[in-house]
């Protein structure tokens, strides 16, 4: 039967601006026309089309058996649960990035996917590309260096809240996860990724996820203290795996590939979001390890790591192939991010550099490449053929 139980009205609570951000509302519209069937509760009868949009403010479980399409802008509200069995598909319209995925802060997402059936979020288009959807939205209470205390800030694509000082905060599972033609740039400012994290604690489970043809980032991470390992990035047109507003979690077993001419910096790291101020204090400061980079570009002119904003981090068993600049340490926005070398913050340990013209740059002069990286010729990076078999695409 149809049914069109979707409560919209509480959209409006949920676009609380809790920090000033210029950034532009998306409005939600009730886009379940037609014979489509949308239910808060459940996913409807097997075998049948539901077109998903809105505020859902009852827990909703999917079928993988029945075909799913996000039809616009479609939230978790607080108190939520989300819950998505291995292999099913969910195909986006391909109209921008006003349509998404949300889990609010409150609400969790158990999507619990293996190797041989994972959960997919793709395009619904004729002809799929980057770009046709906005891609999958986590949203929790750990904290983020742009607000203090309790605030919360907003996110840039619909104006949520995110933050605060749960640092264990379980915004639910992600396992064996892959986004397909996701992400772009809604306005000057506001910018959608395949996965983002926005404030997001490490009670939370990240685990064997990709992004495939991403319009902008991969994978961001703004704030929180999130882990996640087995993460695999390919051909994502800005950069790969992004973070800033002092993300502290670790990332353990990251593979990148972009394409000939696709894609930007590998990964770019920055200590602070530098459209707001560093409201704390405190910087970016994540573990990460195991890491393949691999630029297919004939003349690739950006960089694997790009490390900003003051970011700190520890890095060690990386491998860069291709790119123009391995390592490069930006002294930008005021911030001597260099500083971090000689403060024991910022280090690599055991990287190899294969077919990059330059391994290293760092700005002020002061600080060489053996205060940086130490064991140069020792990183194998990670193991994707073996971890990534089965349920990634576009790994060779």
């Amino acid at each position: 039967m149809k049914n069109k139980s979707l409560i919209l009205g509480m959209a409006a609570s949920l676009f609380i601006a809790c920090e000033s951000d210029d950034t532009a509302d998306i409005i939600i519209n009730d886009n379940s026309v037609g014979d489509t069937i949308t239910n808060n509760d459940n996913s409807g009868s097997s075998g049948s089309e539901v077109r998903l949009s809105g505020v859902y403010t009852e827990d909703l479980t999917l079928d993988a058996d029945t075909d799913y399409t996000l039809a616009g802008a479609t939230i978790m509200a607080d108190g939520t649960t989300l819950t998505i069995p291995e292999g099913t598909t969910v195909k986006a319209q391909a109209a921008g990035t006003s349509v998404y995925l949300a889990i609010s802060q409150g609400a969790q997402i158990i999507a619990n996917g293996t190797a041989d059936a994972p959960i997919v979020f793709t395009s619904a288009g004729s002809n799929p590309s980057a770009g046709d959807w906005g891609g999958l939205i986590l949203l929790g209470k750990a904290p983020v260096n742009s607000v203090t205390g309790d605030a919360t800030a907003t996110s840039e694509i619909g104006n949520l809240p995110y933050g605060g000082n749960v640092e264990d905060d379980n915004s639910g599972t992600l396992r064996y996860v892959r986004v397909e033609y996701s992400g772009g740039a809604a306005d000057g400012q506001s910018e959608n990724n395949g996965f983002s994290f926005y404030g997001v604690g490490n009670g939370t489970t990240v685990e064997y996820i990709q992004v495939y043809e991403g319009a902008d980032d991969g994978v961001e991470f703004f704030g929180g203290t999130v882990n996640a390992s087995f993460v695999a990035v390919v051909n994502a047109q800005d950069d790969s795996i992004d973070w800033t507003e002092g993300y502290a979690g670790q990332i353990t077993d990251a593979y990148v590939l972009q394409g000939n001419g696709i894609g930007d910096e590998a990964f770019e790291c920055d200590g602070f979001n530098t459209d707001f101020t560093n409201a704390t204090g405190n910087f970016s400061n994540p573990t990460v390890s195991n890491v393949t980079i691999e630029s297919l570009s004939d003349a690739d002119s950006t960089r694997g790591f790009l490390l900003r904003a003051g970011t700190q981090g520890t890095f060690s068993n990386v491998e860069i192939i291709g790119k123009d600049t391995g390592i490069s340490v930006d002294d930008d926005e005021g911030t001597p991010t260099s500083q971090n070398i000689g403060d024991d913050t910022l280090s690599f340990t055991d990287a190899t550099f294969t077919d990059v013209t330059t391994n290293t740059a760092i700005d002020g002069r002061v600080y060489t490449e053996a205060d940086l990286v130490t064991g140069i010729g020792n990183g194998t990076g990670t193991d994707v053929a073996t971890w990534g078999a089965n349920w990634t695409i576009g790994i060779e």
